[in-house]
C-alpha cells in the first residue's frame, strides 16, 4: 500500500520544450473550419491520471488520448476555483476583468464569448452539462444561449447520478443515470443532427465529475475496493466514469466520421480539493495559486493535424483555448484586451517557449460585495438544485473606480522558468523548471528577476482594473 503523501513523482519535468517524438504535422491551412469540442473535469487534479502514474486510477481512454495526441505537462486552469476557470474559457481573458471572481459568480452580458463568435461564423454550437457562469434559466441574460450556444442541456452547477438539467431554459428535469455518459450522448445527439446539416459544430461538455459529494456506480466503485477509504473510492469512481463517457464520445466521432477533422480538447478547471490530496506531490490545492491549484491534465487530439503522439512542457492556461480556436480558423479576436495567447504553433510543432507570461490573481472579492450588482438579483438566481443546496444566486457587482496600486489578494506570475507568487506582504519566486514541486524560495537570491516579474505583474493587474470597471465595454 502506498502511503498517502508522496505516492508517485512527477513524470518529465525536465527542460521547459516541446517535445516532438519526430512528428511530421500537416498545416492547419488545410483544416480551416475544423470541429470543436471542449471537454472539462470539475475539480480533476494534475496527477489523477493513469498515463501519469497514479497508483490507483483507471482511466483508459486518457491514457490513450495522452498516447496518441498532444499531452500538456505544464497546463494550467486560469484560476484555482470553477467559475473563473469557465470565464476565461469563454472569452480568452482573465476572469477577473468580467468580475468573476469565485464559483457562484456570473459572467457579464458584454463579454464577447467564443461560442457567439462561431455561431456568427456558421457553426453549430451546443453546451452540455455544468454551466456555472450564471442561471441556466430561460430568462437569464448570461445562460449558455445568451452566451451563443444555439441548444443545451446544462445545470447551473455540480451534479451527480441522476442529473437535474435544464434544457435550453426550461424547467430542470431529472436525467436517470451516470452524469458524465448522460451529457456525452446529448452531446452525440448534436453532432449527429450537426453532421446532417452539413454544419461544423462547436460542442462544449463540462462534467460534473469528480466534484463532491461523490457518487459512483457500484460497476466502478468495484474497481477501488481496496482503496483505503469510501470517498476516494467514489472519487475515483467518478472519474472512471468520465473516462467511459469520453470513450463513448471518441468512439461517436470514428462512427459518424468526424473525427478526423474534429479538433478534440480536455482539460480540469482547478486543482485537487485539499482533502482529496496528495497528487503528484505538487504543493498546494484547489483554491491557491501553488501548482497543486491550478496545474491541470489536459490533452489534445486532432487526427487531422496532430498525427503523432507528442508531449509539451511549455507553459499553457485555459485563456489560451479561445485565441487559438479563433486563429485555427481564420477569426479576428475581439477589440479588447485578451489575456491567453494562439497556441496554433505549439499545435503545429513550430513553438519552443510561450511568448509571453501568465498571470493568475485571486481578487479580495468581499469588499466588492458593498457595490451595486452587475444585474438585478432576480435575474441572478439560479433553478436547478444541487446535492447540497436548492439553488445558487449568482453574483457580479459594479467596480466604479480601478485601482493602480496597492492591488489586493493573493497573485501570481509565470514564464517559462520562473513563477512569482505574492499575497501583498510576502513575493516567492521559484524555479519551476528544476523545482516543480515550489519548495525552494529563490527570491532573495534572485533580486532582480523578482523585482522584475513583479513590476510586471502590477502592470498586468492594473490593465485588469480597467476592464473589471467595465472600460471594455
Amino acid at each position: 500500500m502506498h502511503s498517502r503523501r508522496g505516492f508517485f513523482k512527477i513524470a518529465g519535468l525536465g527542460a521547459a520544450h516541446l517535445v516532438m517524438n519526430h512528428s511530421v504535422m500537416a498545416k492547419a491551412e488545410s483544416h480551416a473550419r475544423p470541429n470543436i469540442i471542449l471537454c472539462m473535469a470539475d475539480d480533476q487534479g494534475w496527477g489523477e491520471m493513469g498515463y501519469y502514474g497514479h497508483p490507483h486510477l483507471k482511466t483508459p481512454t486518457f491514457d490513450r488520448m495522452a498516447a496518441n495526441g498532444l499531452r500538456f505537462d505544464r497546463f494550467y486552469a486560469a484560476a484555482p476555483v470553477c467559475s473563473p476557470t469557465r470565464a476565461s474559457v469563454m472569452t480568452g481573458r482573465h476572469p477577473n476583468r468580467s468580475g468573476v471572481f469565485l464559483w457562484n459568480y456570473a459572467i457579464r452580458p458584454e463579454e464577447i464569448t467564443i461560442a457567439a463568435l462561431l455561431k456568427d461564423a456558421g457553426y453549430r454550437t451546443g453546451h452540455f452539462g455544468k454551466w456555472h457562469l450564471g442561471p441556466v434559466k430561460a430568462d437569464s441574460k448570461v445562460n449558455p444561449r445568451a452566451c451563443g450556444f444555439e441548444q443545451y442541456l446544462s445545470h447551473d452547477n455540480f451534479f451527480e447520478l441522476d442529473p437535474p438539467l435544464s434544457r435550453n431554459g426550461a424547467d430542470p428535469e431529472i436525467h436517470k443515470g451516470e452524469s458524465s455518459e448522460i451529457v456525452v450522448t446529448e452531446a452525440v445527439k448534436f453532432i449527429n443532427k450537426a453532421r446532417g446539416e452539413n454544419k461544423p459544430f462547436f460542442v462544449v461538455i463540462w462534467f460534473g465529475s469528480p466534484h463532491g459529494p461523490y457518487r459512483g456506480l457500484k460497476r466502478d466503485t468495484t474497481l477501488y475496493a481496496g482503496t483505503e477509504s469510501n470517498e476516494r473510492r467514489h472519487r475515483y469512481a467518478e472519474i472512471t466514469a468520465m473516462d467511459r463517457a469520453m470513450g463513448q464520445l471518441r468512439s461517436a466521432l470514428r462512427q459518424l466520421e468526424v473525427a478526423k477533422d474534429t479538433l478534440l480538447w480536455y482539460c480540469s478547471d482547478n486543482g485537487i480539493p485539499r482533502q482529496m490530496r496528495p497528487t503528484a506531490d505538487l504543493r498546494g490545492s484547489k483554491g491557491n495559486l501553488y501548482e497543486g491549484g491550478i496545474r491541470v491534465p489536459a490533452i489534445i487530439e486532432w487526427p487531422a493535424l496532430v498525427r503523432e503522439p507528442k508531449v509539451t512542457k511549455i507553459p499553457c492556461v485555459t485563456s489560451d483555448i479561445m485565441p487559438t480556436i479563433l486563429d485555427l480558423i481564420g477569426l479576428k479576436a475581439p477589440n479588447r484586451p485578451l489575456d491567453g495567447i494562439s497556441l496554433r504553433r505549439l499545435i503545429e510543432g513550430n513553438m519552443s517557449e510561450r511568448p509571453q507570461p501568465i498571470g493568475f490573481w485571486q481578487y479580495r472579492h468581499k469588499a466588492e460585495q458593498n457595490n451595486e450588482l452587475w444585474m438585478d438579483a432576480d435575474s441572478l438566481k439560479g433553478t436547478t438544485p444541487t446535492a447540497t443546496r436548492a439553488s445558487i444566486q449568482f453574483l457580479n457587482f459594479r467596480h466604479p473606480k480601478p485601482l493602480t496600486k496597492d492591488f489586493p489578494g493573493p497573485a501570481a506570475w509565470m514564464d517559462n522558468r520562473y513563477k512569482i507568487v505574492t499575497n501583498g506582504r510576502k513575493t516567492e519566486l521559484f524555479d519551476i523548471v528544476a523545482d516543480s514541486l515550489e519548495k525552494q524560495d529563490l527570491a532573495a537570491h534572485k533580486p532582480q528577476v523578482t523585482a522584475k516579474m513583479k513590476a510586471q505583474l502590477e502592470a498586468w493587474q492594473g490593465s485588469v482594473e480597467q476592464s473589471l470597471a467595465g472600460r471594455d465595454y
